[in-house]
């Protein structure tokens, strides 16, 4: 059993579209044995909320296997007698060099999903399944405080944004599985603020809001986008304000 599953008594939400349900509603699943005998792992995802308001998201490097190029919290998988909050702390520090010091912050647990990748059957048969407990850190730092010692790891992340609540509140409001691009709400800018990494390096650029309203195809190459599972955490979140 995953330890994170009785931290909550809400089951785990997942998308319609989600391969696991598709693949129970048919009588016989032709999944290789190999994949069907990984089982499901366990992950932790941070949502880090300065106290600006603001919210990090990172950028998945290009390279990695498991949703590329898509925008994320920090987080990753929990290994064996860790403790949620230990293992988000952990992949915090490890992917943006983020340290919080013990009484700089408080959390609460948001919600678990269910992630399968690829997270549609019309991109194959899926090759990761895993149970993510959201968790939300509110530091007291501002993020510009937070800022000045971020210092991310270019094998997992190649970009980074604050981005604050009109932003954030759109992209919970996308849906899914429609295969439609996002739209921006004349109240929001046309564009945010993003740091991209590179060699070493980093600069600030402007990403089109658009490509963080947009939705996961739902057939053919995916796009940038926000993961539905963030998606789904963000609407946690704002439930919580």
């Amino acid at each position: 059993p995953l330890p994170i599953a009785a931290t909550l008594r809400a089951p785990p939400q997942r998308p319609s579209f989600c391969p696991a349900k598709r693949l129970q509603e048919q009588p016989a699943p032709a999944l290789p044995a190999e994949l069907r005998g990984r089982g499901v792992d366990a992950g932790v995802a941070v949502l880090l909320q300065a106290s600006t308001g603001r919210i990090l998201l990172t950028r998945r490097a290009a390279t990695l296997r498991i949703f590329p190029n898509v925008w994320v919290p920090p987080g990753g998988h929990v290994e064996p007698d860790e403790e949620l909050l230990d293992v988000g702390l952990r992949e915090l520090e490890e992917e943006t060099g983020l340290r919080l010091g013990a009484g700089t912050f408080s959390w609460r647990m948001l919600g678990l999903w269910e992630s399968v990748y690829p997270p549609m059957l019309s991109r194959g048969l899926p090759r990761r399944h895993h149970i993510v407990a959201y968790l939300l850190l509110l530091s007291d730092e501002s993020h510009e405080q937070l800022e000045a010692r971020i210092c991310p790891s270019e094998s997992e992340v190649s970009a980074y944004a604050w981005l604050e609540p009109p932003v954030l509140e759109a992209i919970a409001a996308t849906e899914d599985g429609a295969g439609s691009l996002g739209n921006v709400p004349s109240t929001l800018p046309a564009t945010v603020s993003i740091t991209e990494l590179s060699s070493g390096s980093s600069r600030t650029t402007q990403l089109p809001t658009t490509t963080f309203l947009n939705t996961a195809p739902a057939e053919g190459e995916d796009v940038e986008r926000v993961s539905t599972g963030t998606k789904f955490a963000l609407r946690l979140w704002l439930d919580s304000l």
